[in-house]
């Protein structure tokens, strides 16, 4: 299929690893010109060697999510072209959503909410002379099933879904659709996180925990961060311009409901 994509621009975040950085190697493949954003300036370098380059035009913006104002100063500074935006930010620590502190909800709320509404704020005047314009949140199964032990993940996660369903109603009159993402327990650092603090809390070993974990799918396994990316794609393509305001689970079938 020709996704039609080719010579967009794309802001995709926290692309230095995971599920980010598969989106980016995956959208540079179908000609997209990159702007990676991450914290880590010699992680980005690193990745920009790796994007696909036929002739394309990849970039790197070095920012910090646990500053809302720095972004908006930093992405005022470009050019703000993008056609194409992936937002996706590191979740937050996990634990009973009675333990946590305000703290906790206040800094997830700020990295997952308040600079996903900066970077939209930013593209989306560019989109609308396009008329042209995808945005995908990267969430997590939990907007539509809860995830026991990650309570502050949940609750922001939740507020995100709706953020982005209503931004969907008011684009989408001008060609920009929106949409969320919802990958399961997927093969990255996160993962690797999670696993290890569930295995410090209940006494098992890391290997019966990720054995448990993928039993929790149909499929018996964890995704690729490049599985999950594939969606990510498909969205930001000319072919999913019908396609607007829905949350897309990958995550093999573990999620409950419809």
């Amino acid at each position: 299929m020709n996704l039609d994509i080719q010579h967009k621009n794309a802001l995709v975040c926290g692309s230095t690893q995971g599920i980010g950085k598969a989106a980016a190697i995956q959208l540079a493949q179908e000609g997209v010109n990159v702007t990676l954003v991450a914290r880590s300036e010699d992680k980005l370098k690193a990745v920009l060697a790796e994007l696909p380059n036929d002739n394309q035009n990849h970039s790197y913006l070095v920012a910090d999510f646990t500053n809302p104002t720095d972004l908006k100063e930093k992405l005022e500074a470009t050019n703000l072209q993008f056609h194409i935006l992936v937002n996706n930010t590191g979740g937050p620590a996990g634990g009973p959503v009675f333990n946590a502190k305000l703290e906790e909800f206040e800094r997830a709320f700020t990295m997952h909410l308040k600079c996903n509404h900066v970077l939209v704020q930013a593209v989306v005047p560019f989109m609308k002379e396009e008329n042209y314009g995808r945005i995908i949140n990267v969430i997590s199964t939990s907007v539509k099933q809860p995830l026991d032990g990650l309570g502050v993940s949940n609750t922001i996660r939740g507020a995100v879904a709706n953020w982005s369903k209503t931004l969907a109603n008011e684009l989408g009159q001008f060609g920009i659709t929106v949409n969320n993402v919802l990958p399961g327990a997927t093969a990255t650092e996160r993962l690797t996180e999670i696993i290890n603090n569930k295995a410090a809390k209940t006494g098992k070993t890391v290997e019966e925990v990720a054995e448990m974990m993928k039993n929790a799918s149909p499929a018996k396994r964890f995704a690729k961060p490049e599985e999950v990316a594939n969606a990510i794609v498909f969205l930001a393509s000319e072919r999913a311009s019908f396609i607007n305001g829905i949350n897309v689970p990958v995550d093999g079938g573990r999620t409950k409901s419809l």
